[in-house]
């Protein structure tokens, strides 16, 4: 069984309102990343990601550097990467 990602991450910027996170959803699922992500009270979307290393890394790019159409990514603060022993989740969500 191959390694598995797993960290936190908020995007600042212009980040809501910009189908971000149904964007994050569709990428993520295409890579086969799992986790989640949500609208935060301070206009930032925050969530967690798990995957191979290879899907993890590229989904932490497109989470600083594409996002949706019309978002504008400030910052991606990214936690530290943890290695996890299975996925904890069976697919990435939207959280409300």
């Amino acid at each position: 069984m191959p390694d598995i990602l797993s960290c936190d991450f908020e995007v600042h910027g212009i980040v809501q309102g910009v189908s971000f996170r149904m964007y994050t959803t569709r990428q993520a699922n295409s890579l086969g990343v799992r986790g989640w992500c949500m609208n935060t009270p301070h206009d930032t979307v925050k969530g967690q990601i798990e995957g191979t290393p290879e899907t993890f890394e590229q989904m932490k790019i497109w989470l600083q550097k594409t996002g949706s159409p019309a978002s504008r990514i400030d910052r991606t603060d990214f936690g530290g990467t943890r290695k996890l022993q299975e996925f904890t989740f069976t697919n990435f969500s939207i959280r409300h």
